[in-house]
């Protein structure tokens, strides 16, 4: 597993949180589980589905009754990204503020990150 520990990988604004502990009380479900594929004009586009379980290779971030699980492909890409839900005029939806990303697409749903050596390096200097 990638990260620091004592620190979670992956931080809630209140926004997300109260967005996510709705849904998972309307759905019925464990939590949200948040990942990352290949796809999208920048390379790569974050997943998000609702499941019943946790992975056993999971990580799990719990906070203030939101429970989000990282699947273990995305666990390095995500480490220190705030989830933050904002409302607009024009849409509603998850936002991903993730030091990780090297370039953006102008939709916002596509990403590609750092190179994996620059991840890795940058997380074994943030362990000290």
């Amino acid at each position: 597993m990638f990260g620091i520990p004592g620190k979670q990988a992956v931080t809630l604004t209140p926004a997300a949180v109260a967005q996510i502990t709705k849904l998972m009380d309307r759905e019925g479900r464990h939590g949200l589980r948040v990942g990352v594929k290949k796809g999208g004009c920048a390379g790569m586009e974050y997943t998000m589905e609702f499941v019943d379980a946790p992975d056993p290779n999971d990580e799990v971030v719990e906070q203030d009754g939101a429970r989000v699980m990282i699947a273990p492909m995305a666990q390095m890409f995500l480490f220190g990204t705030e989830i933050d839900y904002q409302t607009s005029l024009l849409e509603s939806g998850f936002q991903f503020n993730n030091p990780n990303v090297a370039d953006a697409c102008g939709c916002g749903e596509s990403i590609k990150f750092k190179d994996v050596d620059e991840l890795q390096a940058e997380q074994e200097q943030a362990r000290g």
